[in-house]
């Protein structure tokens, strides 16, 4: 008897866990009422928005098919980068990057941050607004997206 009510108040609570997950979970309609908050100049909608954020354009994309969101803004073009930039990039993305970081697409370098759009708070994604637009407004100098540094000092 014991058993049997353990495993029913386990069951319960896995699914008041459950539920209360699915409540949360990001929605465009949620993040389309955030960027309206935080940003400026918000073009587009339900799953593809241009916004504009501390003078800076970022383009902000879901796919709720695939459960995905991707925050993007552009840095530099590629024919402009010079090998030892493509070091500093990646020792950058390793330690002062933190979750924003720097990609090459379509010969333009991108400050990026992609995360699972369902599993994304309202914090995480106000985060990576300002994480996206400091790693790019930080290129050439300190090359981070917050005053973190993770693990060391080069």
């Amino acid at each position: 008897m014991r058993s049997i009510i353990l495993i029913i108040v386990f069951c319960g609570v896995a699914m008041a866990a459950k539920s209360q997950s699915s409540f949360d979970k990001m929605t465009n309609q949620k993040m389309n009422k955030i960027l309206l908050r935080e940003t400026s100049n918000v073009k587009g909608g339900s799953g593809n928005w241009q916004v504009t954020y501390k003078e800076m354009p970022l383009f902000i994309i879901t796919d709720s098919v695939h459960n995905r969101m991707r925050i993007i803004t552009p840095v530099a073009e590629k024919k402009d980068l010079k090998q030892q930039d493509l070091e500093l990039l990646l020792e950058a993305n390793f330690d002062r990057a933190l979750d924003a970081k720097y990609s090459l697409f379509q010969d333009v370098l991108w400050s990026t941050y992609t995360h699972p759009l369902g599993e994304l708070t309202v914090e995480q994604f106000k985060d990576a607004i300002r994480q996206v637009a400091r790693l790019s407004q930080t290129y050439g100098t300190s090359y981070t997206s917050t005053d973190m540094v993770f693990g060391g000092d080069n």
